[in-house]
């Protein structure tokens, strides 16, 4: 994760992070796998065939049957970091649970308030000793930037309008509707592992949101790495050929 801060006007200073991920727990593919094995042999009395590495090339027989409810026998939970927007679209997964930040009940009144920068974005650097003139935006408006200071003028407006609000009596749950989908936000999501395969298969592709596919092929990767067989077709259709 890195983050910048980005000064706008003569005191406001706006903090913006890269979205990024983690497992929310010690991930061990080896024991997943066998576990699955397990529960998996039970349809067909097998248990005796059982041997130190005879998981891998079931689950992956598993997946080239389709008997895909097999996989379904172990849960893998992640902590997203992300914007508002990403999380929407997250959270139409109906086959998972989810715990996210509220902006209900968090104040972001202090400097608490973070923004997520966009992925297209990430070539953009406002040098340091920059600041973006906002007594001039308020006469001429952002027409005369460029898209990507306009943007973060954006979000310095409903930083200050937010703000403001909550000075004069409003509640956070009455503030927060000015605040932009670019809000980060956090969500713990807990899915079995064929929900994750379809998740990937959605949000990895080129059809997805671009900020999505950013966080969801970080995802894929991480996946890969700490979970044998699983998911590597996945890797082969969108990072190897990037569908």
């Amino acid at each position: 994760m890195s983050s910048e801060q980005i000064r706008i006007g003569k005191d406001a200073d706006m903090k913006l992070i890269r979205q990024y991920w983690k497992f929310e727990e010690c991930v061990d593919g080896k024991e997943m796998l066998k576990k699955i094995e397990r529960a998996g042999r039970t349809c067909y009395k097998s248990e005796d065939k059982i041997t130190d590495d005879s998981a891998r090339q079931f689950c992956l027989n598993m997946l080239k049957s389709g008997h895909h409810s097999v996989i379904e026998h172990h849960n893998i939970t992640v902590r997203i970091i992300t914007n508002r927007g990403v999380t929407h679209e997250i959270v139409r997964h109906r086959l998972a649970s989810y715990s996210q930040e509220s902006t209900r009940y968090c104040n972001y009144g202090g400097d608490d308030l973070v923004f997520i920068l966009p992925v297209w974005m990430d070539n953009y650097a406002l040098p340091l000793d920059q600041s973006i003139n906002a007594d001039a935006l308020f006469i001429e408006g952002p027409s005369h930037l460029e898209a990507p200071d306009a943007f973060l003028y954006s979000l310095y407006q409903a930083e200050l309008s937010y703000k403001y609000l909550l000075q004069e009596g409003w509640q956070p749950q009455c503030a927060r509707e000015v605040l932009p989908n670019a809000l980060k936000t956090e969500l713990v999501m807990t899915a079995n592992i064929r929900e994750w395969r379809h998740f990937f298969s959605l949000r990895c592709s080129k059809a997805a949101h671009p900020q999505m596919r950013d966080l969801a092929k970080s995802m894929l990767l991480g996946f890969c790495s700490n979970i044998p067989a699983m998911f590597d077709d996945l890797y082969g259709r969108f990072v190897l050929r990037d569908e």
